[in-house]
């Protein structure tokens, strides 16, 4: 199908924020004298937003006195190191201008904290993508699986659903197209594999950035 509006998952799917998620994690976890995680463990813990990423790191998870100050002190640090090594996955930009220059419309919807949503999609992606949108459920907005942030992301674009897709690469994403009622690209690239997808509803991959465009 000829897709006019691209709906984008953030984390795993367009960046790898896996390093400096776990370097965030690890530091807040340290401060208050908790044992540290692997990355592999943070890429397990991951796709639920921060508050959950913390509740699974954190000993005791929310029931922890210290949970709102870690969670807190995660947040601070990961706003001033979220771009030490951050990366676009390869051929990802070329995509979105590609995509942009065929006038497609493209929007990011993520369950990173709303202010780290939009300066990491603004420094890597400029123009290319229109409307970033991240967690602030404060704010009413339901984070994923919820469809609160894709209809959010369709009104600001100013378009409806017809002709629309929603790329992820996690089970999280794979409810939020359902829930949304949109098709969905599962991309391999992420920090979920191809059996972990397959038992959770997924049907159609992209193994890179360029099958995107096909």
């Amino acid at each position: 199908m000829n897709y006019e509006t691209y709906i984008f998952d953030l984390d795993g799917t367009l960046l790898n924020t896996l390093d400096d998620l776990a370097a965030a994690t690890n530091y807040a976890l340290r401060q208050h004298g908790m044992p540290v995680h692997s990355v592999n463990d943070v890429r397990r813990f991951v796709g639920n937003g921060v508050k959950k990423l913390m509740e699974r790191a954190i000993p005791g998870g929310t029931e922890n006195p210290q949970f709102e100050d870690t969670l807190s002190l995660f947040r601070q640090y990961y706003m001033a190191h979220s771009l030490d090594t951050t990366r676009p996955y390869d051929g990802i930009v070329a995509v979105l201008e590609e995509l942009k220059r065929r006038g497609r419309r493209l929007a990011v919807v993520s369950n990173k904290f709303d202010a780290a949503t939009k300066e990491l999609v603004r420094h890597f992606f400029g123009n290319a993508i229109e409307v970033a949108i991240g967690e602030n459920e404060a704010a009413g907005v339901r984070k994923k699986p919820a469809p609160d942030t894709v209809e959010k992301a369709f009104r600001e674009l100013g378009v409806g659903k017809d002709n629309a897709v929603y790329v992820g690469d996690s089970d999280v994403d794979i409810a939020t197209a359902r829930n949304s009622g949109l098709p969905c690209i599962s991309v391999l690239w992420g920090f979920r594999d191809r059996d972990f997808l397959l038992a959770n509803g997924a049907t159609t991959f992209a193994e890179r950035p360029a099958d995107l465009l096909a």
